[in-house]
């Protein structure tokens, strides 16, 4: 079973998540996710050393070095190729501003909180509110976002669970579910395979993605929520025009191929 991913830190979510190269061919995007943009924000922008990095975004030195390298030549496929770079998604949270999270002093967020305090503003008793959903069957994560027929969406405020319920889909295909779930105001998205034009849908509504996850659904929202949730931030599901069948990366570890029926990837190494 691989270990856990750990949560990477970040000081704020980037402004712009896409970047269109003038008269690109329709070729399909690159996706970085947001730990990735700001490993190279921090290094490349912020000139800060790998070390510095790590320390601000809670992270190995040697995790810090992979994403920034696989940042790097995610980049460098946009530029040489022409395709267009989608932000969005990864295994990350915004920092809180506050000391105990080890962003020190250099930490923007950190530094606009500590002037709010000096002011007397209430800012530091701010609730944080998310809204997340699972695609569901059963009590489980369902192993195909565009094939699931509920979404559980969970309401979250200060990191503890304040309700749930479930939610049909009613056959909506994949461009439409996107649309659901901005509708209900969803922020964050936990689910099995996910095809690349989904994600994109995704990035565009401003909604984080974990992919690649399985088991209880209740369980992945506490695991996310506790920062220990295990999940592929490079996940894909691509069945469009293989009939009956497809490759898919779920959570099956590099270059795992199945075959799909109704119901996809089964997200845990097995295909149904």
């Amino acid at each position: 079973m691989p270990r856990p991913s750990r949560c990477r830190r970040i000081c704020t979510e980037p402004d712009y998540v896409r970047f269109e190269p003038s008269g690109a061919k329709n070729t399909e995007p690159v996706f970085l996710t947001v730990d990735e943009y700001e490993a190279v924000r921090l290094i490349d922008f912020e000139k800060r050393t790998h070390e510095q990095c790590a320390a601000q975004m809670g992270v190995s030195r040697t995790t810090v070095t992979e994403m920034y390298e696989r940042a790097r030549e995610k980049i460098a496929d946009c530029l040489v190729n022409g395709r267009t770079l989608q932000i969005g998604g990864g295994n990350y949270m915004v920092c809180d501003g506050s000391a105990k999270t080890g962003c020190a002093e250099r930490c923007d967020r950190a530094k606009r909180l500590s002037i709010r305090q000096a002011t007397g503003s209430a800012a530091g008793k701010e609730e944080e509110k998310m809204k997340i959903a699972v695609t569901y069957e059963n009590g489980n994560v369902f192993p195909h976002f565009g094939h699931t027929e509920q979404f559980k969406v969970y309401e979250v405020e200060n990191g503890e669970v304040t309700g749930a319920q479930v939610m049909d889909t009613n056959g909506s295909g994949h461009g439409a579910l996107a649309g659901m779930l901005a509708g209900l105001g969803v922020d964050t998205l936990i689910c099995g395979g996910i095809g690349a034009g989904a994600q994109m849908a995704l990035a565009q509504a401003g909604i984080r993605l974990y992919g690649g996850v399985s088991g209880s659904a209740d369980e992945a929202v506490k695991a996310l929520l506790a920062g220990t949730l295990s999940y592929n931030p490079d996940v894909c599901c691509d069945h469009h025009g293989h009939g009956e069948g497809h490759s898919c990366t779920g959570h099956h570890g590099e270059g795992h191929s199945c075959r799909e029926d109704k119901h996809g990837c089964a997200g845990n190494g097995s295909c149904r």
